[in-house]
């Protein structure tokens, strides 16, 4: 048996933890498979996600999904298979790092959901004026923030990478081939 893949299987489960702009935890999520690591971003693949809230609520995600971190972009997307669809939630954020094993960024509020039917819905634009406040962000982070909002909605538009259904099909085909059960070869 080769054990080199079953090993490398297992550090690829990775947590990803969202913090506030103050560096206290916000959410965590259970581990998800790394799917694919470039230059630019790490993509993880759950079927389902243990999340942990700051307060300790504990409540578990409904549907397969695929989760693209961004190194070097102020944005990440949880890529949702719901019953009628594909629904991207983008987050605006801090480039996630990797920080002994978990990958970690800043969650900056700011949130746009993209439906099957190419609808868009902003979300949390007050939570976001109210932290400006709260925990203080510069006019430069403010204008970081609404800018990745603006870039974000336009990649939606546009369908560039990650708001496309083939590329999250692809990604989500390769977590499941790279995760088969095990099965004993028989013996003769």
């Amino acid at each position: 048996m080769d054990e080199s893949n079953g090993s490398k299987r297992f550090f690829k489960w990775i947590i990803v933890q969202a913090y506030k702009h103050d560096g206290l935890l916000h959410r965590q999520w259970s581990p998800a498979y790394l799917v694919e690591e470039t230059e630019d971003y790490w993509a993880l693949a759950s079927r389902a996600s243990l999340v942990t809230e700051n307060d300790g609520r504990r409540w578990m995600t409904k549907e397969h999904a695929i989760f693209v971190l961004f190194k070097k972009m102020w944005l990440n997307v949880i890529c949702m298979m719901k019953e009628n669809g594909l629904v991207f939630y983008a987050n605006i954020a801090s480039p996630t790092i990797m920080d002994r094993g978990v990958l970690k960024y800043i969650d900056y509020d700011l949130d746009v959901k993209l439906f099957p039917d190419q609808t868009m819905k902003d979300l949390d634009e007050l939570e976001f004026e109210r932290h400006i406040l709260t925990y203080g962000y510069s006019p430069e982070l403010s204008a970081a923030i609404k800018r990745s909002f603006a870039e974000t909605k336009e990649m939606m538009r546009e369908k560039s990478f990650p708001f496309s259904v083939p590329v999250v099909n692809v990604l989500f085909t390769k977590y499941l081939n790279e995760n088969q059960p095990f099965r004993p070869s028989l013996i003769r």
